[in-house]
């Protein structure tokens, strides 16, 4: 039998190999688009404010989320960019961050990060649940969905004006709630105790509560 009609008993082609590098390629060119354009802002921990720096410091070994004492810590998911997933990233239905200030050193997300990626600056005054004070790391800024909220439907709901430790959340003219966002630090709180969901206020096809903390840019844009 000649070479050319040797029947092929497996192994790679160049044919195979082609299109497997271009599979590689393109994985590469997701993954730097996930990087500059993710599919959504992310809230991170605190320390974790400098995205570039998360990024490219992160094991994903998820010791930030081992450690949270209030489960508010989970893992990045895949349809958030390929650079993205397995990041930390604040999960408010969860749990909330209360910044850890019952200890010394801080948040312990950040005290057990090998790396670095989750840093809190020089000089960052955490938000203190004791005095009411904010702090200087801002991790989001609640915002309120009037369609999807209890007290604008008229059932004299105040749960996130109870939980905001920081008076950054108070009832309006019309006794729906409102955010100061001078005094929001995005320690989510408010969204871990909204009723919306679990009281069917909010309309078919919602997937959030009706108060949400978001990042910072989205609320600059």
């Amino acid at each position: 039998m000649s070479e050319s009609k040797r029947p092929r008993t497996g192994g790679f082609t160049r044919r195979t190999f082609a299109l497997g590098a271009l599979g590689a390629v393109g994985l590469v060119t997701v993954g730097a688009g996930a990087k500059v354009l993710p599919a959504r802002s992310l809230l991170r921990p605190p320390g974790g404010q400098d995205e570039v720096a998360l990024l490219g410091t992160c094991l994903h070994c998820e010791k930030c989320r081992e450690v949270c004492p209030q489960g508010a810590i989970g893992p990045v998911h895949v349809e958030d960019g390929l650079l993205n997933m397995r990041t930390p990233t604040l999960d408010f239905h969860g749990g909330w961050c209360d910044f850890c200030t019952d200890v010394d050193g801080g948040p312990r997300c950040a005290a057990v990060c090998p790396t670095g990626a989750l840093a809190l600056p020089a000089g960052a005054v955490l938000g203190s649940t004791a005095t009411g004070e904010t702090g200087t790391v801002i991790l989001g800024v609640a915002r309120v969905n009037r369609d999807w909220c209890l007290a604008q439907r008229g059932m004299k709901c105040r749960s996130c004006v109870d939980a905001c430790a920081f008076k950054a959340v108070t009832l309006g003219y019309d006794n729906v709630p409102v955010v100061d966002e001078a005094l929001c630090n995005g320690c989510g709180s408010c969204e871990n105790v909204c009723e919306s969901m679990s009281s069917g206020s909010i309309a078919p096809g919602a997937t959030d509560r009706a108060i949400v903390v978001v990042p910072l840019d989205e609320v600059e844009a």
